[in-house]
């Protein structure tokens, strides 16, 4: 799992390298968010102190040492006779202590339920990084979207106001009546009003993305018009497989179930013996330089060593010892549960994914001649406009319509490239190379928001 971070900054710098510094593609981008997000970075640093965990629950099973020392000056003397400027003995004492556990059955699973822990947590961390490409890829194609849908938006807008002023001029000449005039204003009205829709929601869509990278994207390269539409290989039963097999989601929730089983067992061990092994060295040195007549009282050093084999039984606690394990059971039971739901969203998740590729595959060839059938529709009935067997109002619902299925083509193809890959990353093998390959269908003609 950390090679994932390694893997894409290594294949995006290579990219970039061989690009123009300005272009902003979606390899250079997801780089740059690779390093400036701040949700994964927050997530990096969650993984680094989870990590800890690991290295504090290892310590208990470690030898223990510890040094001390101390030096004490002090005067005794008769009552009044004391000063605090005269101190007549002094002692200095020091060890060391150094202790090893030789049976330890709590602190030895708590260990093991740390190492599953720390695997659990590198799992949720790649669920992090697929999870920001793919919150990359939508802003970055949303972006796209909005300004195909600007596009578009304008041209109506254009063709709505053409339409209304030669109305107008019809209706001067009296061809028309003034009805007509009244139906194609409020056609370019609310072309107008839309166009400044899509306007805003272009430029947030721009803010969307600087927000995860931290920095402007004014020009973006476009998806081509040859990008290949198809639908998902294999079966769906394959692709379940394969995300209850790989989805880093899942598989953390499988570790944490076995992280808790151990924590289980270091409860219930709480009541066996421990046993530890303890050694020691002190040495005390004491010096006494007046006494109460005046003479030298006393000096000397004591030194020792010692070796004890320690067991602890603990015999009474409060009933502490009996909660602390019947939590840990319900926990869990919690956990266990919790890896159940993941599951079963996993799977509900990956076929409703499957299906929502291969029916935009459907749905773009629809589309696509959704297109064709309302251009033909609209000359056809703007031809009957001109001889008068049609009104105004099927000319502009019929150009209209043209404008819907392009905005409704561009917006499928959008939604085919994200389920695509948010296929891939339910299933728990979406990579970096899924991104490079992607980005060699963005032409270097940049979209930009004019």
């Amino acid at each position: 799992m950390r090679r994932f971070s390694r893997t894409l900054a290594l294949a995006a710098g290579l990219l970039v390298s061989a690009q123009p510094a300005l272009a902003d593609d979606l390899v250079s981008i997801l780089e740059l968010a690779m390093r400036n997000d701040p949700t994964l970075r927050q997530a990096q640093a969650q993984l680094r102190s989870g990590q800890q965990q690991l290295t504090l629950a290892r310590s208990s099973l470690l030898p223990q040492a510890n040094a001390n020392f101390t030096e004490q000056r002090q005067a005794t003397g008769p009552e009044g006779d004391v000063s605090l400027t005269d101190l007549d003995s002094e002692s200095r004492r020091y060890g060391i202590s150094v202790s090893q556990a030789l049976l330890n059955l709590p602190d030895w699973y708590s260990y093991q339920g740390a190492k599953e822990a720390d695997q659990a947590r590198l799992f949720n961390f790649a669920a992090q990084e697929q999870a920001l490409i793919i919150r990359v890829a939508t802003a970055y194609f949303d972006v796209l979207r909005n300004i195909d849908q600007l596009d578009t938006r304008r041209q109506e807008e254009e063709a709505s106001q053409r339409e209304f002023e030669r109305t107008q001029q019809r209706e001067e000449v009296g061809l028309v009546a003034i009805t007509e005039v009244y139906e194609a204003q409020a056609v370019y009205d609310l072309a107008r009003n839309n166009t400044l829709l899509a306007e805003d929601a272009l430029a947030s869509s721009y803010e969307a993305l600087e927000a995860i990278t931290g920095q402007p994207h004014p020009n973006i390269d476009v998806l081509s018009e040859d990008f290949p539409i198809v639908e998902a290989e294999g079966n769906m039963d394959s692709w379940v497989n394969e995300a209850l097999n790989n989805n880093p989601q899942l598989l953390a929730a499988r570790y944490n179930v076995e992280a808790q089983s151990q924590i289980a067992k270091s409860r219930s061990s709480e009541r066996w013996p421990t046993v530890s092994l303890q050694g020691g060295y002190s040495n005390n040195e004491s010096n006494s330089t007046q006494g109460t007549d005046g003479g030298v009282r006393s000096a000397g050093a004591i030194e020792g060593v010692s070796v004890a084999l320690q067991v602890s039984i603990p015999l009474y606690t409060g009933h502490r010892l009996s909660a602390r394990r019947q939590q840990a059971e319900y926990d869990l039971v919690a956990q266990q549960e919790q890896a159940n739901l993941i599951r079963r969203t996993t799977t509900q998740d990956i076929r409703n994914a499957f299906r929502s590729v291969n029916t935009d595959a459907l749905v773009i060839a629809q589309r696509q001649q959704a297109i064709i059938s309302a251009e033909a529709a609209l000359n056809a009935i703007e031809a009957g406009y001109e001889v008068g067997t049609r009104n105004i109002v099927d000319v502009l619902q019929a150009r209209q319509q043209l404008f819907v299925a392009l905005r409704d083509f561009a917006d499928a193809r959008y939604n085919y490239v994200i389920n695509t890959l948010e296929l891939k990353r339910t299933a728990g093998v979406l990579t970096p190379q899924d991104i490079i390959d992607l980005n060699e269908w963005l032409e270097a003609e940049a979209a930009t928001a004019q």
